[in-house]
């Protein structure tokens, strides 16, 4: 039974709703807009602006990452087009690998990834929201994350009208801020040595680059876990992809442009804060602040699209293992997770009072969810080969990633790499995380059957038609 079927049955089956196509592609776009375009645009470019050889290498750079998040994002649209359901990857890798594997997913879901992606910037946001107005000394940051976190998972609680409408709201203000900035940096003239700075030569680390520039990208994926709320899905999820990234990276090329113009390559890799740097150099002493409330929008806007697509897969994880069934409960009236939400919310709560009691919360946070993340990210990747392989050539499919097997074997390349480079080159955070996963094992060995997803783990057959395919509200 195929994924649009098993839903379709499910919200007829008494007690048993599911999520409805609801949203257009502008609702997309701005979702994935709004998780990707958070913090690192603007602490990023100056790790980048420090291992590049010049001007030109850093452009390249960003460019390749756009390249290959959309790279990414083309096998996503097939597995997401092909096999539509809210568990998103977890669905994927249930198809391609069998329940075990899922298991652990969806069990990484709900304790590392989105939730520890969540407390990241819940801790970005409070960092800068303290700049602007403090409230408890060293503990403003930590209790501004909580706080965030409470508030965004009330909103989406709310329902999907809600969060959606809050997060169009927020990617509005928070791409206005980054324009702003852009059209700041590129009005001024050139400043004094910054062409030459700009472009000097040298050797370029393109590893250590590379790292940083797919952070600053990250979040595209989660796309996939709402691939079953997308009104003509077949079309219009593939479309929103290709543009967010496309508008994506135009925004970022032009930001690095800015910080290029106004401070020079060198003044880039020294910085500590670039984009408050190069706002100080327009605005002067009001460009900290500035500054600083446009990142703490960014981080938010992000916070609040990762809230609600996270739950999607913990919703999907309780639908299927009897375990945890009370997570897999629909409101029909608030036309939300309810459930999934409210434990995805305690358990960031959890992991911002880790961070707080680091002093370290942002860095704790990415070392704890990135090994576990490119390593799910690696196997979505192989899982289009074997579902490719087990449905045959002749397979009908809504949307066909282009130029395979190319491009998801670049993609897989890349998760490969970064795999391997989050592990060597973080800390503490990446043992406590790759030990959360194992307890995730533990869990599966004692819970056994009422762990797992139920129903077999054969292939679904890919959906020959969207019933919803009629165009956008």
């Amino acid at each position: 039974m195929n994924g649009v079927t098993d839903m379709a049955q499910a919200s007829v089956r008494p007690g048993h709703a599911a999520p409805r196509p609801s949203l257009s592609t502008s609702d997309v776009m701005a979702l994935v807009v709004g998780v990707v375009i958070g913090a690192g645009i603007f602490s990023v470019p100056s790790v980048v602006a420090a291992n590049s050889g010049g001007a030109g290498a850093l452009m390249l750079a960003w460019v390749l990452g756009g390249v290959l998040s959309l790279a990414g994002a083309l096998c996503y649209a097939e597995l997401a087009t092909s096999y539509p359901h809210s568990g998103g990857e977890y669905h994927f890798l249930k198809l391609a690998f069998g329940n075990k594997v899922a298991f652990l997913f969806a069990w990484a879901r709900l304790t590392v990834i989105p939730t520890g992606s969540i407390a990241l910037l819940g801790f970005v946001f409070g960092d800068y929201a303290a700049q602007v107005l403090p409230i408890m000394g060293a503990w403003s940051s930590g209790l501004y994350a909580a706080l965030a976190v409470v508030m965004l998972t009330a909103i989406n609680v709310a329902g999907l009208k809600s969060g959606r409408r809050t997060q169009n709201l927020l990617t509005l203000l928070q791409v206005g801020g980054v324009v702003a900035i852009v059209a700041a940096g590129l009005a001024l003239p050139i400043a004094s040595g910054a062409l030459q700075a700009a472009a000097a030569t040298g050797d370029t680390h393109w590893g250590l680059v590379l790292i940083f520039v797919m952070l600053a990208y990250g979040g595209w994926n989660e796309a996939a876990y709402i691939s079953a709320e997308v009104v003509g899905a077949n079309r219009n999820l593939p479309r929103a992809l290709v543009l967010s990234i496309a508008a994506i990276t135009g925004l970022y090329l032009l930001m690095n442009l800015a910080y290029l113009r106004v401070l020079g390559l060198p003044d880039m890799a020294a910085s500590s804060a670039v984009a408050a740097d190069m706002m100080g150099s327009v605005l002067g002493g009001r460009g900290a602040q500035v500054i600083s409330a446009i990142v703490a929008v960014a981080a938010l806007t992000s916070m609040n699209a990762t809230v609600l697509m996270a739950a999607r897969t913990t919703y999907a994880f309780g639908r299927a293992a009897p375990m945890f069934a009370p997570l897999g409960r629909w409101d029909p009236r608030l036309d939300s997770p309810v459930h999934a939400l409210l434990v995805q919310g305690a358990i960031a709560l959890a992991l911002v009072g880790l961070g707080t009691a680091t002093r370290h919360g942002f860095t704790t946070m990415v070392e704890y969810t990135a090994p576990v993340f490119w390593l799910f990210f690696l196997l979505t990747g192989v899982a289009l080969f074997v579902l490719r392989a087990r449905s045959g050539p002749g397979a009908h499919r809504p949307f066909s990633v282009p130029l395979y097997p190319l491009t998801p074997l670049v993609f897989c390349t890349m998760a490969a790499y970064l795999l391997y480079a989050s592990v060597r080159h973080t800390g503490t955070g990446a043992l406590v995380g790759l030990a959360v996963l194992g307890l995730g094992g533990l869990v599966l060995l004692i819970g056994g059957d009422r762990a797992v997803p139920r129903g077999g783990a054969g292939l679904e057959k890919p959906v020959e038609s969207d019933a919803h395919d009629q165009g956008e509200p």
